[in-house]
């Protein structure tokens, strides 16, 4: 019986020099934004956060996606350490200090998961517009020879260029709204999907070890 490899569900055929290439000849970068605490602003800041974020939209010719993921965060070596200080603390009243404060953080666990929150803006950019021709034309031509728009290596260093450009307008427009925003590298970028499709390993911290001579 046929068995289909991880690899042949993906949408994506390819990660190098942090691009995400798609199987459709797409591209894709992705930048990891900073958060702030809008509640704690006053109303003035929250006025003026909105506002730039609102002009920020309005000045995008082009789609993004905006991706916030949630993870259980796992402290079991932030215990081991704490462990390991209170035994070596030769102060007594030290000791008990770290004893207790262990103890709180493990009640306050125990209460409810501690969660830690990501934000992700996913910028695209496609041969069809290096080209300056429409996604229905090219789709056209891509039907009739598959070969037509290839990414090869100039394409992809132009595509590449012009995706950084767009990265970087949107990493200036959320600046403006107080926000950092950074591209992630072909490493980040692998263990990103790592951890989306094995969530429980990546919770303990367990990620594959990745040759450094296969990343580009």
């Amino acid at each position: 019986m046929f068995q289909a490899s991880t690899q042949q569900f993906l949408e994506f055929s390819q990660i190098r020099e942090g691009v995400v290439i798609l199987k459709n000849k797409a591209l894709k970068g992705i930048l990891l934004v900073s958060s702030i605490n809008f509640n704690l602003k006053s109303e003035d800041e929250q006025k003026a956060i909105i506002y730039q974020f609102q002009n920020f939209l309005n000045s995008l010719d082009f789609p993004c996606q905006i991706v916030v993921q949630s993870r259980k965060l796992n402290i079991t070596g932030y215990f081991d350490k704490l462990k390991k200080l209170e035994r070596a603390q030769e102060n007594e009243l030290l000791k008990i200090q770290t004893a207790e404060y262990r103890k709180f953080i493990e009640t306050l666990v125990k209460e409810g998961t501690i969660m830690r929150k990501e934000f992700l803006v996913v910028v695209p950019f496609s041969v069809s517009e290096a080209a300056g021709i429409s996604k229905e034309l090219f789709k056209g031509l891509l039907g009739k020879k598959k070969d037509f728009f290839g990414l090869g290596e100039e394409n992809f260093k132009r595509c590449r260029e012009q995706l950084w450009q767009r990265m970087e307008f949107v990493a200036i427009g959320l600046r403006r709204c107080g926000l950092t925003a950074v591209p992630l590298t072909t490493y980040e970028l692998i263990e990103l999907f790592w951890s989306l499709h094995h969530p429980k390993q990546a919770e303990f911290g367990y990620y594959p070890e990745i040759l450094p001579e296969l990343i580009r």
